[in-house]
């Protein structure tokens, strides 16, 4: 088997070069190996693609399999029976129950609460006074994720379980959380105290409130609720059976990560792009105050230029790099190359994003290449594609929407600093590393409120 070129350097090695830039390591490799780019792992070659054609084959060629043995690595955060976990017949059917609670009537309601939750959380946020963007976002995403997929109205297990999640990413994210886990026994369960052991932790706290949770709502029985809960308490399985309260857990985990992650990290780059660039913010303030004071969520979703910005977002930096590995389970001839039975196949989001011949200037934040192009599946797949799309990126789309524009709408915002904020890698997320750093001038002068209540904001 011949396979596609690729540095000859040790593992380990390409290891701290990517992390220390993943995105100049990865525009280094496109240079000078292509759009194929192998990496061994001992005998297993990785081959990471970035060529349409040969992404298409990967989603859609049958002899390669999106296979859940190869995602065991996300069980810590969404159990051993999550989407991403399974395989055939089964994930088939979790996959569309997951995706009957982000379709239907139930988003026009879903978008009415987004906008007053963005609402409720800017509105603590005082004049003048500088604050973390992507900080303030998270927890809105995060709220909404809470509210939208176990439906949980605020309290104490609600505050608790969110306290949780916040506790988990800010760990995973820590500069010491990782230099210890790099030490020699720094990945070992050494209890609370340790990296590992904190972060099992929080995991076994987060499994247990989502249980008890599970195991209450199907005592309640009530059918109508419209969370995402309630549909997989009263769903069957392929054989038409109930799913167990297990699997009802770990099946929320995912969509709450997607919906939280995804949208919170993608948001933040838009504030941070819309400010930077005077134009697009009053191109797309001009877009969002045609639809009048108040307008129907609905109709917000389907405005162009905000749609454009938002994909070019996650064009530039999309929220997860790669999409999810495939194995070569039949011999498959892609790109001219021979691949054999074992070899793994990884779609490299951000270097297809970054092609010269899709997207000229590909580091220029350019919202109108959606307005003038339509990009197929493969040349512009920020949540992954074929069976392994994220369930959640039709939301996270509808949701970022909507966050931006209740902010936009509402608010006068400056960005504190005028250097450009550096895109920072962690686990599959690409987030601003200073976190946006921005201040609320005061409320825009097209709103219904008074300078009094403008006042009162000081």
């Amino acid at each position: 088997m011949k396979l596609p070129p690729g540095p000859k350097t040790p593992a380990w090695l390409l290891a701290l070069q990517f992390e220390a830039n993943p995105f100049t390591y990865m525009d280094a490799n496109s240079q000078l190996y292509g759009d194929m780019v192998t990496r061994m792992l001992g005998s297993t070659p990785i081959i990471y693609v970035s060529n349409p054609l040969a992404i298409k084959q990967i989603f859609t060629n049958r002899e390669i399999t999106a296979s859940g043995t190869l995602n065991q690595d996300f069980a810590l955060f969404t159990g051993t029976q999550g989407i991403l976990q399974l395989d055939g017949l089964i994930h088939k059917n979790r996959r569309k129950l997951l995706m009957q609670a982000f379709h239907g009537t139930r988003m026009q309601a879903c978008g009415r609460r987004i906008c007053e939750l963005t609402q409720k959380m800017m509105t603590r946020q005082a004049i003048d006074k500088p604050f973390i963007a992507y900080s303030i976002i998270e927890e809105i995403t995060l709220s909404i994720g809470i509210e939208v997929v176990v439906g949980l109205p605020e309290g104490k297990r609600y505050n608790k379980l969110k306290h949780l999640f916040v506790s988990m990413f800010k760990s995973e994210r820590s500069k010491l959380f990782k230099f210890i886990t790099k030490l020699p026994l720094g990945n070992r369960d050494l209890g609370r105290w340790s990296p590992e052991g904190y972060m099992l932790h929080l995991r076994q706290e987060i499994f247990q409130l989502l249980y008890a949770e599970v195991q209450e709502r199907r005592q309640q029985a009530d059918y109508l609720r419209t969370d995402m809960l309630t549909d997989l308490i009263f769903a069957a399985d392929e054989t038409g059976e109930p799913l167990s309260n297990q699997e009802v857990r770990d099946l929320l985990l995912s969509p709450i990560f997607a919906a939280q992650d995804a949208s919170g990290t993608a948001i933040a780059w838009s504030l941070y792009w819309i400010h930077r660039l005077p134009a697009i913010r009053a191109r797309l303030l001009e877009e969002i105050d045609s639809l009048g004071e108040n307008p129907d969520p609905m109709n917000i979703v389907t405005l162009p230029y905000l749609n454009a910005v938002c994909n070019e977002a996650l064009r530039i930096y999309p929220t997860q790099l790669f999409a999810f590995p495939r194995l070569v389970e039949s011999t498959v001839e892609m790109m001219g190359y021979e691949l054999n039975p074992g070899t793994i196949l990884i779609a490299n989001i951000y270097s297809t994003h970054q092609r010269e011949d899709l997207y000229p200037n590909p580091k220029e934040f350019q919202p109108e290449r959606f307005l003038e192009k339509q990009f197929s599946p493969y040349e512009f797949l920020p949540f992954g594609g074929g069976s392994r799309v994220c369930i959640g990126g039709t939301f996270a789309l509808f949701e970022m929407k909507l966050i931006l524009a209740t902010i936009l709408a509402n608010y006068e915002l400056e960005l504190v600093s005028q250097r450009p904020e550096r895109p920072k890698y962690g686990g599959l997320i690409c987030y601003p590393a200073s976190g946006v750093k921005m201040v609320i001038r005061g409320l825009r002068q097209n709103q219904r409120q008074s300078q009094s209540s403008v006042v009162g904001l000081v």
